[in-house]
């Protein structure tokens, strides 16, 4: 039997985040030898992230910092509230900060203590013991309102929204973000919808109609009807506001002053 001790089992979990088990494991596969049984563990952590890869992550912490937002996901609600987990979640959005990343992919080639973001991510998925994504992130520049929506209250942030503003006052811009979080928009004015959304949303109603025997006369209204319904329930600026639904958010925004350049909403486990 290798010799080691129940403090030899303790500092190689304190390393590594391995379990008990996996850690005495380890040291008997190593005999008793430290760094060849952190080489077991990582070899074994790398075996059990491809596993994790087919995973889902439908969980995870969406966290803000001076304006930008970043979305990472894991497995498990337990995993989400973990400490290590939402410390790496803050980690990154500092990179991003420093470093300022185009886009998701440049993001994660950038080298962090001699390994890339990627190689960050997979290192803690291993030890923690779950499949991490990190899923997306933005920066905005100039006054931004930023709000964060826990789905419970012990669980960290799952909503944040971020909205880039002139005029107006912080005030108002935050409440905007609150009607954000709740009403799901995917678009700022009707410009940015995809012209092939558009047409999806012309042939259904145009094939509705026709299925439902209405007459001919009256399919070109209908068809104007459910694209103007599609603006509404997806353009910001054209939904009805959740505290005032007679009116829109463009009269809101309008008469608090307020001019809404862009903004992003992430919810964990959403597109």
């Amino acid at each position: 039997m290798p010799a080691f001790t129940a403090a030899d089992v303790k500092r190689l979990r304190d390393a590594t985040g391995a379990g008990m088990m996996d850690a005495k494991k380890a040291l008997t596969e190593a005999d008793g030898e430290y760094d060849k049984a952190i080489e077991l563990l990582r070899i074994k952590g790398a075996k059990d992230v491809g596993k994790r890869l087919e995973r889902s992550t439908t969980n995870g912490i969406v966290v803000s910092k001076h304006g930008a937002l970043l979305e990472l996901d894991c497995e498990t609600d337990f995993v989400a509230k973990n400490a290590d987990f939402v410390a790496l979640a803050e980690r990154l959005i500092e990179i991003v900060l420093e470093q300022s990343p185009a886009t998701l992919d440049d993001l994660m080639a950038v080298q962090v203590e001699g390994q890339t973001v990627a190689q960050l991510i997979e290192s803690e998925s291993a030890r923690i013991g779950e499949k991490l994504v990190l899923s997306r992130f933005a920066t905005f520049e100039g006054p931004t309102a930023v709000y964060l929506h826990k789905r419970a209250t012990d669980l960290p942030p799952a909503i944040g929204v971020a909205v880039q503003y002139q005029g107006g006052d912080e005030e108002a811009a935050r409440s905007l973000a609150m009607h954000i979080a709740a009403a799901r928009p995917r678009y700022l004015t009707r410009e940015e919808v995809p012209a092939e959304a558009v047409e999806t949303e012309r042939r259904v109603a145009e094939q509705t109609a026709k299925e439902e025997g209405k007459p001919e006369q009256a399919i070109v209204k209908i068809v104007e009807g459910r694209v103007n319904a599609y603006y509404k329930d997806f353009v910001l600026l054209e939904q009805p506001s959740i505290t005032e639904p007679k009116r829109t958010v463009k009269q809101i925004v309008d008469e608090a002053g307020l001019t809404v350049q862009r903004f992003a909403r992430f919810e964990v486990g959403q597109a």
